[in-house]
């Protein structure tokens, strides 16, 4: 999982009560690694400071990951999927990236592990899996889930403030991301 925001945390709680395994997360912001490592990460690296794809490769007894899920939408993190991603794997682009920037490499590594690349979408139906999965039977189970405990979204929420000071904690977000995940508001 390349890009550790509130949704790709969530989204690695998923893959865990599905059975991944190990789950791999990859963020260059050590509070998102650590917030990875809450949610249920058996590994959590900083992309810039290792060759993802490898690191990757290694921890899956070099076979690669089944799936590889990017929400940072970062061009490299893009490479590095391609890389890591097992023999007809899954490469899932879940951010929006801008335009592709001169670089990617689609010849070797993605012509040798021959994977299937989806661009997902959160709120279009029909969705492949529709009607058997749509929009309100997302909500339900996703509320279970959350009801039932199933997924924890307290290492995600960070940081709270009181909701007075959201008009200076807000801006932080941008220019200190190192500081936060998603920011919390608490009424008094």
């Amino acid at each position: 999982m390349f890009g550790l925001g509130a949704i790709s945390l969530i989204a690695l709680q998923l893959c865990r009560l599905a059975g991944a395994h190990p789950i791999i997360a990859l963020d260059p912001l050590e509070n998102r690694r650590q917030a990875a490592l809450q949610c249920g990460a058996d590994l959590a690296l900083d992309p810039a400071g290792c060759d993802a794809g490898r690191e990757i490769k290694k921890a899956t007894d070099h076979r690669g990951a089944d799936v590889v899920i990017d929400y940072s939408g970062h061009p490299s993190a893009l490479q590095q999927a391609l890389r890591g991603v097992a023999y007809l794997g899954t490469v899932v682009c879940g951010a929006y990236p801008g335009a592709w920037p001169a670089g990617l490499d689609l010849g070797a590594e993605a012509h040798m592990n021959r994977p299937t690349v989806i661009f997902s979408r959160a709120c279009s139906e029909p969705n492949p899996d529709h009607p058997n999965w749509n929009e309100q039977r997302i909500f339900d189970v996703c509320w279970r889930l959350l009801r039932e405990g199933q997924i924890d979204c307290e290492p995600i929420v960070q940081p709270v403030v009181p909701f007075d000071d959201l008009v200076h904690e807000y801006p932080r977000i941008a220019t200190h991301p190192e500081d936060n995940i998603k920011l919390g508001a608490r009424f008094q």
